[in-house]
């Protein structure tokens, strides 16, 4: 079905141009994510960074986006109290400011951090160079466990919200880019991942779901940012997991059985398969076919489905599928953490002058 897709290459320009786009203004179709505006400045801004065109983002602009991300950031109020430092963390976009753009006077019940946001946040920074010494680490991680339920899971923010794998992720990768697991009760997580594992070992929101492409990344991630895989799931578990990923591809890669091929999963599956040390087992070649034809060569960017609309999530989301195929003119993305590995880099060198900081 694909013999006319052999001869597409990527339009690396017309991405980098799509991206750049994102960082100025969002289209009128978008209105309605403007509460998590942060996610989409994440998937401009790392996509840009594994394109390797974070250099065509000028300084001037660079330090605009840099004190945006900081003025989501939700900050201990004078008083110290817990409820106060339970909140901490970044949200989604100003919008929800709502008395002024001092972040201490901001603090209210209709502002806290959003561990997705939390995370994207913190990544973004990273990419951008920020050394992430306006960062207020204690009060995040107080912010990640105010978060984290009896059975283990995670809800995103304080007012409540749906509590399940994606959010045990986040929290996860905001542990491990501060260097803290004190934001969770390490034990209750591993917990609630070995009791989401489905009877045909993919993994699912939460125990006795069904299995899904992005839960079984976000589970396995979280596991190998803890360094604890190969401890928490038996042999035949993992086993187990290794085929029923590894069947999600049919050209692309679908997230469940009997659904279609969707471009993001080429991301979520492949990365998993990575995580488990079988990706070269996948058909690479088709694979690239597929994601390549959901690609716009005028205007930028991928899409869920051939013929349709590009979006930034699923224009990411393929970059990153291709990365990890190591595609000629894209950066190779750490599949664990879903930054570029020269983010990643960074990242170590910042831990450790704050470990010496320590000492």
């Amino acid at each position: 079905m694909f013999s006319h897709c052999d001869d597409l290459h990527m339009t690396k320009k017309q991405h980098i141009k799509f991206f750049q786009r994102f960082l100025h203004i969002l289209p009128s179709r978008l209105s309605s994510y403007d509460s998590t505006r942060l996610t989409i400045a994440f998937f401009a801004i790392s996509g840009l960074d594994i394109l390797n065109g974070t250099s065509d983002i000028e300084d001037e602009r660079k330090n605009e986006i840099i004190e945006w991300l900081y003025r989501l950031q939700v900050v201990p109020n004078s008083s110290g109290e817990k409820e106060n430092l339970d909140r901490c963390g970044f949200q989604g976009s100003t919008t929800i400011c709502l008395t002024g753009d001092e972040p201490w006077k901001c603090s209210t019940v209709y502002k806290c951090g959003h561990l997705a946001m939390t995370y994207t946040g913190l990544a973004s920074l990273i990419i951008l160079g920020d050394n992430l010494n306006r960062i207020n680490r204690k009060a995040i991680i107080q912010g990640v466990r105010a978060l984290q339920q009896d059975d283990g899971s995670f809800c995103a923010y304080l007012t409540g919200s749906e509590n399940d794998m994606r959010f045990v992720y986040c929290a996860a990768c905001i542990c491990y880019i501060l260097s803290d697991w004190t934001g969770m009760d390490i034990e209750k997580t591993l917990s609630y991942i070995r009791r989401s594992v489905s009877y045909d070992f993919g993994i699912g929101q939460g125990p006795e779901l069904e299995s899904h492409g992005g839960t079984t990344f976000c589970a396995v991630a979280t596991l190998v940012l803890m360094d604890q895989l190969e401890t928490t799931l038996t042999k035949q578990q993992l086993d187990g997991l290794r085929r029923w990923a590894i069947f999600r591809q049919v050209s692309g890669f679908q997230g469940r059985p009997n659904k279609p091929v969707d471009t993001c999963y080429s991301f979520w599956i492949g990365a998993t398969l990575k995580l488990l040390g079988v990706f070269d087992l996948i058909d690479m070649k088709v694979n690239r076919r597929y994601i390549l034809s959901t690609q716009d060569p005028i205007t930028g960017g991928f899409s869920k489905w051939v013929d349709t609309r590009a979006d930034p999530l699923h224009t990411y989301f393929g970059l990153c599928g291709l990365s990890l195929m190591k595609e000629k003119g894209l950066l190779e993305v750490h599949p664990a953490l879903n930054i570029s590995q020269r983010a990643h880099k960074r990242l170590k060198d910042l831990q450790k002058t704050w470990s010496m900081d320590v000492s």
